[in-house]
């Protein structure tokens, strides 16, 4: 059993979290009963009940104080027995609650109102959610399996992908690191990504630092992160930071099917959701063909084997680079986009991605050409299945947009 406090009538945790992003971050757990106790009076909860009610597939509770605290009142609390019975009763007759009780200043004679009140009344019945891909910072970030919106991941608080942050990270300018995640985020980002994979840097301290700080930033940190990297002592320091609902970025069938199992299950306690590469033993796929088959084979021994939820699997078929030069390139994005469609087909549940940029890097240092490239991949991408990527939206070109020429 899971109880949550609502601090005040702003609707957060003590620590940020909306009501919805808390349930997302601890669904995972698959508790008995979820609810609110504490710090407000009944009548100042039923908001933040009505929505944790909404959206809690389990049991829900609430056992709130009897009002707010007043020295003056010769309780301590203003709320009377009748008040704190009728409110909690009314509750339980618009079908809010499972289990109820009194926290701070309530007394027997608040918990016989309370039972009188709530006795007539039916429990709450347990709502079945459609299915979809549950995420949250401070804010929650839901996507359905029927949702059309695309999903723009943040890439340039990665020092993969990004000179300028790896510059900063380097200077040990954190701070300005901080504006890099925050400007994704001001041109559209839905989550960041967020990699320190670099010789020269200790990654599972940056990463710590780095989600410590966004933690402080709520304008920031109202959004998921995505943990990304190669090692996964680094994902895991990422994910002993996170608060929200994360995504790891990633895992694959390279190391064998023991190490993959092994890192899922801890990935599953965390409660992240995971992007897995289409990689296994032989390596990288690069074939519309064995880009599927990895896919089905590794959706198989998530939900078979390890128990994962279809809808926190997400698979990166790799974008790789096209117009390099070699032929046997060429059909690289078309490869990737009929494995998009073939893997939404045979992995129900699970969404899609891949980063953007790999389809263009045979012409860096030429802008306009690698975003007209990006849009025209993109509208067939997301045409096929494609759920998110991750990019840079402050270069994201419309298809309608890209110059004949």
């Amino acid at each position: 059993i899971i109880s949550v406090t609502i601090t005040d009538q702003s609707g957060r945790t003590l620590t940020g979290q909306t009501v919805e992003a808390c349930w997302n971050s601890i669904r995972h757990a698959n508790p008995l009963c979820v609810g609110l106790n504490c710090a407000l009076g009944a009548d100042l909860m039923r908001p933040f009940l009505e929505e944790l009610s909404r959206v809690a597939d389990c049991f829900v509770h609430v056992y709130p104080n009897a009002g707010l605290p007043n020295p003056l009142s010769d309780t301590g609390y203003d709320e009377t027995p009748d008040h704190t019975g009728n409110s909690v009763g009314s509750f339980a007759r618009d079908g809010l609650v499972n289990l109820v009780g009194g926290c701070c200043g309530t007394t027997p004679q608040h918990i016989r109102a309370i039972v009188d009140q709530v006795s007539p009344h039916s429990p709450r019945t347990v709502p079945q959610r459609p299915p979809a891909l549950h995420l949250s910072g401070l804010e929650a970030l839901n996507i359905s399996t029927d949702q059309s919106e695309f999903i723009n991941i943040g890439e340039r608080t990665n020092v993969t992908g990004s000179p300028r942050f790896k510059k900063l990270i380097k200077a040990d300018d954190f701070n300005a690191a901080l504006a890099i995640a925050q400007s994704q985020i001001d041109k559209g980002a839905q989550m960041i990504d967020v990699n320190f994979d670099e010789g020269l840097l200790d990654g599972e301290a940056c990463m710590t630092r780095f989600l410590n700080l966004i933690a402080s930033e709520p304008d920031i940190s109202r959004v998921p992160v995505m943990i990304d990297s190669s090692k996964w002592s680094v994902i895991e320091a990422g994910l002993k930071c996170v608060q929200g609902k994360s995504i790891v970025n990633s895992i694959s069938l390279k190391g064998g099917e023991e190490e993959f199992c092994e890192q899922a299950r801890v990935i599953r306690r965390y409660g992240a959701a995971v992007i897995v590469m289409a990689f296994d033993e032989k390596g990288q796929a690069a074939t519309r063909d064995d880009k599927v088959a990895i896919a089905e084979r590794s959706y198989r021994i998530l939900t078979e084997r390890v128990g994962f939820d279809p809808q926190d699997i997400i698979f990166d078929l790799n974008i790789l680079t096209v117009a390099t030069g070699m032929e046997e390139h060429n059909n690289y994005a078309v490869d990737f986009i009929e494995a998009v469609r073939e893997v939404k087909k045979r992995c129900p549940g699970a969404r899609t991605s891949g980063g953007l940029s790999n389809i263009s890097f045979a012409f860096r240092g030429n802008n306009p050409v690698r975003e007209a490239m990006h849009a025209a991949f993109l509208h067939h991408a997301i045409e096929a299945g494609l759920d998110m990527a991750i990019v840079n939206p402050g270069m994201l070109m419309e298809y309608d947009a890209i110059e004949p020429d």
